[in-house]
């Protein structure tokens, strides 16, 4: 079986210069746009978390591909719905709820801050059709915590983002990639639908729902690179 393919990136926006630490989680403009008109062209459907859920319990199948996008950097917005609207694609943002119009403190010291969504954002993007899914309150790393501290970054945050945003917040992804048994329980109680993490790897329909793989996508992440991501095993065999 192929398995579906959900995407992570984190900036849309011009790369800093070569040797800046985490200078792979900044894509172009430009790489995103090509990367989404391939997966047209190909006959993909790119989907958000929320659309995507028949798919991942065997419900549907399809030529289907998630997008999904960790911490909620404006450079989204601005950069990456135009592009998913130009080809009637959906995805999600998981935002971290208690630094709304903040930057990404939690990078403090290695990488240039840069601005995060801010209220007047989410509802732009909410209001596109867009999804919206958790991050924790702080981008907390679950593994320094105990499981009180961890509990209330896990379910206060989908209470912050729906109480902000009115709408309502299926979907999570663990800071870091990094998580324990207990945070996916806590994850499940907390009724999340879906937990991705940043495991390698195309998902299998039927699969823990909780611990979804997923395939990063780099600044370095050239057009054939990218297609044999998605389409072939490439990223199956790295697990």
């Amino acid at each position: 079986m192929s398995g579906i393919p959900i995407l992570m990136y984190h900036q849309i926006d011009e790369p800093p210069p070569r040797g800046t630490p985490l200078r792979g989680l900044v894509v172009s403009p430009g790489s995103f746009a090509r990367q989404m008109g391939l997966l047209s062209m190909l006959g993909y459907r790119g989907l958000s978390m929320q659309d995507l859920e028949p798919y991942l319990r065997g419900e549907r199948t399809g030529r289907v591909v998630g997008i999904t996008f960790d911490d909620g950097y404006r450079n989204n917005v601005q950069h990456a719905l135009p592009v998913l609207q130009r080809y009637r694609f959906t995805a999600t943002i998981y935002g971290v709820s208690g630094l709304f119009g903040g930057r990404n403190c939690w990078d403090e010291g290695l990488v240039a801050q840069k601005p995060l969504m801010d209220l007047e954002d989410w509802c732009c993007w909410r209001d596109a059709g867009m999804d919206i899914g958790s991050h924790t309150r702080t981008h907390a790393r679950l593994t320094e915590l105990d499981d009180a501290s961890a509990r209330d970054e896990i379910a206060g945050s989908r209470q912050d983002l729906e109480r902000l945003l009115q709408c309502p917040v299926r979907h999570f992804c663990y800071p870091y990639g990094l998580f324990s048994p207990g945070h996916v329980e806590m994850a499940r109680q907390a009724g999340y639908t879906t937990a991705t993490t940043t495991r390698r790897g195309r998902v299998q329909a039927g699969e823990d729902l909780h611990t979804l793989r997923r395939i990063m996508v780099a600044c370095s992440t050239h057009i054939p690179l990218f297609a044999a991501k998605v389409i072939t095993g490439y990223e199956d065999r790295r697990r």
